[in-house]
């Protein structure tokens, strides 16, 4: 009776097992800074991507550091307090709902996500430092069974917190025309129950 396959990205079409790729500094600002700056907050998140720019950091020789106040905002990113300075790891969003400008990162920011990595800003104190970006690769079947679903008639699409250019680079790779990105958790929620109404079709979330 299904007629809709939503499909998760991170661990779903992906392994779910990504890893550090790129560290990026602004003027001022050392990379390893930023690094270290990045995996001291994200060591208090059990988030895939958190775990990859923590153990990115081991493997490059830090040692990563204790933060204090460490919160984690919703589809945004993470904060807490490192050494007397506030730092914040996230989106766009998160940097911008704090005023600082991130915009002299922005071209790396989209070139990063074309290349389908997932690039988190890093502000040190309130002033933009730099970015870190993960990759996660595409687990080996998902290609094969997105086909195999077509093929039943079965329209499949791809949801996820994640941006659009990384949401589109993986749905390429495995063959996905719908892609709903950037979208919250509560907000999945909503958009199974949107499908579910348009048409009444029977709709399953993986």
């Amino acid at each position: 009776d299904i007629k809709v396959v939503v499909l998760d990205k991170t661990g779903t079409i992906t392994k779910g097992q990504p890893s550090l790729t790129d560290v990026v500094a602004l003027d001022g600002f050392e990379e390893e800074a930023v690094l270290r700056a990045a995996a001291g907050v994200e060591a208090g998140s059990e988030h895939p991507l958190a775990q990859a720019i923590v153990r990115g950091a081991r493997d490059r020789g830090l040692v990563v550091p204790k933060v204090s106040g460490f919160r984690s905002i919703t589809a945004r990113g993470v904060e807490g307090q490192l050494e007397g300075a506030h730092i914040r790891v996230g989106s766009r969003r998160l940097l911008n709902e704090a005023g600082i400008d991130a915009s002299s990162l922005e071209g790396r920011l989209q070139d990063l996500e074309l290349q389908g990595k997932t690039a988190m800003l890093v502000a040190i104190g309130n002033a933009a430092a730099g970015l870190v970006a993960v990759a996660d690769t595409v687990k080996e079947d998902s290609r094969r069974a997105i086909a195999a679903l077509h093929e039943m008639g079965i329209k499949v699409i791809m949801v996820t917190g994640d941006n659009e250019r990384t949401a589109r680079h993986i749905a390429e790779q495995v063959g996905i025309d719908d892609v709903l990105a950037g979208v919250l958790p509560e907000g999945k929620v909503e958009e199974i129950r949107r499908l579910q109404r348009d048409g009444g079709r029977t709709v399953a979330m993986v």
